[in-house]
């Protein structure tokens, strides 16, 4: 049968040759049911989890001759789920509103079939479509939001593939965006037509389309500033002999910056961690105090950081609760750090090693992360969001950089959605570099401008760029190189060090 609507009415066409997935889907309240589970092996474990994952509550019963032992322990966390040790009679179906038959035996799966079918109920046999009367389907959940996928028993993989890819998809603020439209719908006065006209502009935002990016005149445009900008330097190193001299009285330390900049600034945006453990390990290694290094490191990152808020901002990709819980915990860490920090640039010579030590650990840290990107995030998210700015701005401080790799992979570890999270730590970051560089400038002498200039303006280059290629590459191949450069670049320095001190 198949409804469809026509002037305002509804009309029913019978279709004899329908085709296709003809299952009606429902989500049932559970825990108001008394759900009876035969079998209590691997699958039977599985039938389980999947219905207590949906509904705690759930009064259930599971009746079998052996249990893996999984489901004791599960019974000791659910007070509604009770286990029989027993063979399966007909009278165990008595009170039962719901069936799932989870045995080996297809005999006895089509005997509970018969059984529940002569007390009018609804029976789900564990990989036998044919039997069944309904499907377990996979389970995607965002707070109160629960799409359930169904391939009508042809294909569980292909439901559990699609289940992964909309958890990875849909972020986890809609559920916020629920309990805004919840309230928003409680509060409307009003006729039906006008709520439904109001509710429909609000959330018309959710399915309106992105104007559409046109990558290659992107590439285009960027390829021609920079052609501009070749030829423009050029023309005036041969006509403008004032220009030669200025160009020639630049120390080569800019261009060595700008260059590491440019590229650390790339790498940063397409995995959203790593400029500032990577610029300051390259920063002490071209002899950088580790004060001036991370002053260097927090003024680019101004320019860096705020471009690339900004184009977060523009698409959208700012968590405004997550940002402000971050905001004024980040700044006081930040500018703890830049100050104790600046108070030792005197003691450099022994302060350099333990930066290179930490950024030795967070080069591991990064390493770790990138064979670990299929693991599972957490189902809770993190809750001391403020917590963890004030520990991330501190140490990112006196580190020079950390921020990403802490909060960053925190906050996604957690189960906070990675495109949100990155945009937000990102603008985020950007005022907590700004508070802290105003304090390494007050607390320090500047003698390495140079290497300042070239961070500033190579990162600002890279900015706009790193924020559209953002998640559109490798992030494992990324992750593991940056790790093991930044893993030997601080050996190095700690080698140099023991060295000298031998």
């Amino acid at each position: 049968m198949t409804l469809l609507p026509k002037d305002s009415s509804l009309k029913l066409i019978q279709d004899d040759n329908s085709e296709g997935n003809q299952l009606f889907p429902v989500f049932i309240k559970l825990n108001e049911l008394h759900t009876v589970l035969i079998g209590a092996g691997n699958v039977g474990l599985e039938k389980l989890t999947a219905i207590l994952n949906n509904s705690p509550l759930a009064r259930v019963t599971v009746i079998a001759k052996t249990f893996v032992p999984e489901i004791h322990t599960l019974a000791g966390e659910f007070d509604d789920l009770t286990i029989i040790q027993k063979t399966f009679a007909e009278t165990d179906l008595d009170n039962a509103d719901l069936v799932i038959a989870a045995t080996n035996d297809n005999e006895l799966n089509t005997y509970i079939r018969q059984s529940a079918h002569d007390r009018k109920l609804l029976i789900n046999v564990a990989d036998k479509p044919e039997l069944c009367d309904f499907y377990l389907g996979s389970i995607v959940q965002k707070g109160d939001l629960k799409v359930a996928i169904s391939t009508n028993g042809k294909s569980p993989t292909v439901a559990k593939r699609l289940k992964e890819v909309l958890n990875e998809g849909l972020p986890s603020e809609l559920d916020v965006t629920l309990q805004q439209m919840s309230e928003l719908r409680n509060s409307l006065s009003g006729d039906f037509a006008f709520k439904v006209k109001k509710l429909n502009e609000v959330t018309s935002v959710l399915v309106g389309k992105k104007p559409e990016t046109n990558k290659n005149l992107i590439w285009l445009i960027w390829s021609a500033i920079i052609l501009a900008i070749g030829i423009s330097a050029v023309a005036l190193w041969y006509k403008e002999p004032t220009f030669k001299l200025y160009v020639q009285e630049i120390h080569p330390v800019f261009y060595y910056f700008l260059g590491a900049s440019f590229v650390f600034a790339l790498i940063d945006g397409a995995i959203g961690m790593s400029y500032g453990v990577t610029t300051t390990s390259f920063s002490l290694t071209m002899g950088i105090p580790p004060a001036a290094a991370s002053m260097g490191v927090h003024l680019s990152e101004i320019m860096s950081n705020g471009i690339a808020g900004w184009m977060h901002y523009r698409m959208g990709n700012i968590n405004w609760k997550l940002f402000k819980m971050l905001l004024i915990p980040g700044i006081i860490g930040a500018v703890s750090g830049a100050y104790i920090l600046s108070s030792l640039e005197h003691y450099s010579q022994y302060t350099k090693p333990f930066v290179s030590l930490y950024t030795l650990i967070l080069g591991l840290v990064i390493l770790s992360k990138a064979f670990n990107l299929k693991r599972k995030r957490g189902t809770e998210k993190i809750k001391r969001i403020p917590l963890l700015g004030l520990g991330g701005g501190f140490i990112d401080a006196v580190g020079g950089g950390g921020w990403g790799s802490i909060v960053l992979s925190t906050l996604i570890a957690g189960g906070r959605n990675p495109r949100f999270s990155l945009g937000t730590v990102k603008l985020s970051r950007f005022f907590i570099a700004l508070m802290s560089s105003l304090t390494f400038i007050t607390m320090l002498n500047g003698n390495h401008w140079d290497a300042v200039a070239g961070l500033v303006i190579g990162s600002a280059l890279a900015s706009p760029i790193a924020a559209k290629i953002s998640n559109q590459i490798s992030t494992k191949a990324i992750m593991v190189s940056v790790g093991i450069i930044v893993i030997l670049i601080s050996i190095k320095s700690i080698f140099a060090f023991l060295v000298k001190v031998i």
